[in-house]
């Protein structure tokens, strides 16, 4: 990180004293812990097999978490893992920038969960699944604002970051981790992650934190 930008976009970051880690290493993310309470409206949408972070915001913060992930396997975990959970609100769907039924591609390591609408990993092997656009699930759940949404979404999040911004949506805090970091599609990853990071920007929200690993952490100004 250097001189406070973010290595890759050289985004400036505006540091809050505020920030913590929740969740393991692998599922953690980097919130403004001062901006939640209890009665905060939280998305976190891409499962996978680990909600680390959004049992750790139900633990720390109190609120209620609604899910989304269409993948299969990640249906049977979080199923497993929230049965007793009353804060804990799973929606079998994904997210896109519009209502729709869509091709989610395969990982070419089988032991991975993490489907791609982009197929960031160029495979063959998909499911179908529903997906819809954000104030689509927003109308559906009577939800004016969110106070956090998180998107961990294979390369879908250009497309819902553009779709959020179309909308105007009213949202706090977003976590967003961009996937072609890890998987490009071709030479020009950092220009796309570039171009859609200067979009919040330009929407009006700033870069507070950037775990080096492709995962952002933006709030509205």
């Amino acid at each position: 990180m250097a001189l406070g930008r973010d290595n890759i976009t050289f985004t400036k970051i505006f540091p809050r004293n505020d920030l913590v880690e929740l969740g393991t290493k692998y599922g953690g993310w980097i919130i403004p812990k001062n901006l939640l309470d209890s009665g905060s409206i939280v998305y976190c949408v891409g499962c996978g097999e680990d909600i680390s972070f959004d049992l750790s915001l139900i633990d720390k913060v109190g609120c209620n978490i609604l899910g989304f992930d269409p993948t299969p396997r990640a249906i049977q975990y979080v199923k497993k893992v929230t049965i007793n959970n009353t804060k804990y609100h799973f929606n079998e769907v994904g997210l896109w920038d519009k209502d729709d039924v869509l091709k989610f591609y395969a990982p070419k390591n089988s032991d991975h969960v993490s489907h791609s609408l982009l197929n960031l990993q160029r495979t063959s092997k998909y499911f179908e699944a529903k997906v819809k656009r954000l104030s689509t699930i927003m109308q559906e759940h009577n939800h004016k604002k969110i106070d956090l949404l998180k998107l961990d979404i294979e390369g879908a999040e250009y497309k819902v970051i553009n779709s959020i911004i179309e909308d105007e949506l009213d949202i706090k805090i977003i976590c967003v981790e961009y996937d072609e970091y890890f998987n490009p599609l071709d030479s020009s990853y950092k220009l796309r992650i570039k171009q859609s990071i200067n979009k919040l920007v330009n929407a009006g929200f700033s870069l507070v934190c950037t775990q080096g690993n492709g995962n952002y952490t933006f709030v509205k100004r």
